[in-house]
């Protein structure tokens, strides 16, 4: 049996793109993550702010290691998010998962995104498919 930290560490071994993000593991247990990254200079928009896909993918990352964490192999079914707080070069902006149900065959899960001063910036909400198969294999 694999702890949940165990699973998100091999699902980071394989995630190269949270690690281009920058992502940094803060705190898994079953259902819950936490996460960090910083806003690089290439992930700002036009307008000086967080392009929306970054924190859209912060917050997927987030979702993704709260609803893979028991070794169930689980996809995104729905997923939206709302911003509330513009983010610059330079925030520090953390995720947070947390589960809001743990079905058989489906998940649901709210993520905050915060600023470097606690300040919530984004809500992200996801719905994952649970296939039944492990993600770590013994």
């Amino acid at each position: 049996m694999h702890t949940p930290k165990q699973v998100v560490d091999h699902m980071m071994e394989h995630d190269a793109f949270s690690r281009w993000l920058g992502i940094e593991i803060i705190a898994v247990e079953e259902g819950y993550s936490k996460i960090r990254m910083a806003i690089r200079p290439e992930m700002v928009n036009g307008f000086g702010i967080i392009h929306g896909g970054i924190a859209f993918s912060l917050a997927d990352s987030a979702f993704a290691f709260a609803c893979n964490n028991r070794n169930n192999l689980s996809v995104a079914l729905d997923t939206s998010i709302t911003f509330n707080k513009p983010l610059k070069v330079g925030d520090i902006i953390t995720a947070e998962a947390k589960e809001l149900h743990n079905g058989k065959s489906t998940g649901l899960y709210h993520v905050t995104i915060f600023n470097q001063t606690g300040e919530a910036a984004a809500h992200f909400k996801g719905t994952c498919f649970r296939t039944g198969k492990p993600l770590v294999n013994s």
